[in-house]
């Protein structure tokens, strides 16, 4: 079992930042993916960022390279978004997963994760 919380979310300007986070317990180490959905309402939810937990590689969605950035934090088994330069079609409910380590698109699949946390609103003001 896998418990993941997410906290962090919140209201921000266009151009603002704001910092997601996700506390982990259960199965935290070894060959494992922490990622970052959202889903917006009326929307599919739709693959933000991953992290490959053992070799930090990272994975972004288009829209948000170079504005969001992963990262975890091993001794206090924690994920963290970073998002930069926001933008009004950032708003959507941010979603932590875990999922056992995989390789190629499927790292993008809502479907591919295991465990996934309560969710984060993330508001966007223009």
């Amino acid at each position: 079992q896998v418990q993941l919380v997410e906290s962090g979310g919140g209201l921000a300007q266009t151009g603002g930042s704001l910092t997601l986070s996700c506390a982990a317990s259960g199965r935290t180490s070894g060959n494992i993916v922490m990622a970052w959905f959202r889903q917006a309402p009326g929307k599919e939810r739709e693959f933000v960022a991953a992290i490959n937990w053992s070799h930090r590689r990272t994975y972004y969605q288009d829209s948000v390279k170079g504005r969001y950035t992963i990262t975890r934090d091993n001794a206090k088994i924690m994920v963290y978004l970073q998002m930069n330069s926001l933008k009004p079609e950032d708003t959507a409910t941010y979603y932590c997963a875990w999922a056992p380590a995989m390789i190629g698109e499927v790292i993008k699949v809502p479907r591919a994760y295991t465990y996934w946390g309560q969710g984060t609103q993330v508001t966007v003001s223009s």
